[in-house]
């Protein structure tokens, strides 16, 4: 997965030519490789910096070719298809490679000092916990804080699939759940404030929040983020919270309404969605303009 999100991001900023560099820069990502374990000192075990990582690589992929790309720009004509089947592959590779070499010591600490901060408030701390992962599904809606979060949960159903599910995995479903969701709270309560395209879209996200498609509220974010993503984020935290308490727990990664019989209170899972809808699309039609 972080070989194609670090190639794609390169490959929307430099084309073609930054989708090898990019998939490279999310290998590496993903491995945690850095200047420590492949040379320097090799008694370092290699971190994976992980969708942080893989982030900042599909820039810097995209960047770098950016570069060869200028660089080259002054070369004959009669070099063009060398340029595109070696110099650009290779040297993009090469660049990005050693790039993140170094990009990976910090992004592994940072990523590992937020996973080890998350872990530390499981247990006891559950309601906070699922405080803060269900308002980091509804920071970005699918970016890095989002995935950040879901990459968390997804890491504790392994160790949690005897004891019947994951309650973290639960909450930041439940978090992720409820922008959709929210979309279609406040375009139906408040109509007057929302023109008829998006009171068509707010019918479509009913269907993207019960599948657990946070990315359907993008659209509403983008256009009004100062109102819409904090909106969403109290709403998302007020679920989060609330699958904390109770401590219900999920067995899939995925799935949304599709897998709420893996739940182990699925009614009340629900009724606890519904609330952070409720509060999200109420706070976000309150705030939004007319």
């Amino acid at each position: 997965m972080l070989p194609v999100l670090a190639g794609y991001i390169a490959h929307s900023i430099a084309e073609k030519p930054g989708l090898i560099a990019g998939f490279v820069a999310g290998a590496l990502a993903a491995n945690g490789y850095n200047l420590y374990n492949v040379g320097l000192d090799v008694k370092h075990m290699p971190i994976p910096s992980g969708f942080l990582g893989a982030l900042v690589g599909g820039f810097l992929a995209g960047g770098i070719m950016l570069l060869l790309k200028k660089l080259f720009q002054s070369l004959p004509k009669s070099l063009d298809g060398i340029k595109s089947i070696l110099f650009y592959p290779v040297l993009g590779v090469l660049l990005t490679g050693f790039a993140m070499l170094l990009i990976n010591i910090p992004m592994s600490a940072i990523n590992t000092g937020l996973n080890h901060f998350l872990s530390g408030l499981s247990g006891t701390n559950a309601v906070l916990l699922g405080i803060i992962l269900g308002g980091m599904m509804a920071i970005d809606m699918g970016g890095p804080v989002n995935r950040a979060a879901y990459v968390f949960g997804t890491g504790t159903l392994a160790a949690t699939v005897a004891t019947g599910g994951s309650n973290i995995m639960a909450a930041v479903m439940a978090g992720g759940m409820v922008p959709p969701l929210a979309v279609f709270v406040a375009t139906l309560i408040f109509k007057q404030k929302f023109d008829q395209q998006e009171r068509q879209a707010g019918l479509t996200n009913i269907v993207m929040g019960l599948s657990f498609i946070t990315e359907g509220a993008i659209p509403f974010a983008a256009a009004d983020p100062a109102r819409a993503i904090p909106s969403f984020m109290v709403g998302s935290a007020v679920a989060g919270g609330l699958v904390g308490l109770t401590g219900i727990k999920l067995l899939a990664p995925h799935g949304g309404i599709f897998v709420i019989a893996l739940t182990s209170s699925p009614l009340l899972y629900l009724v606890f969605i519904g609330i952070g809808a409720i509060i999200s699309g109420v706070i976000f039609g309150l705030l939004k303009k007319g």
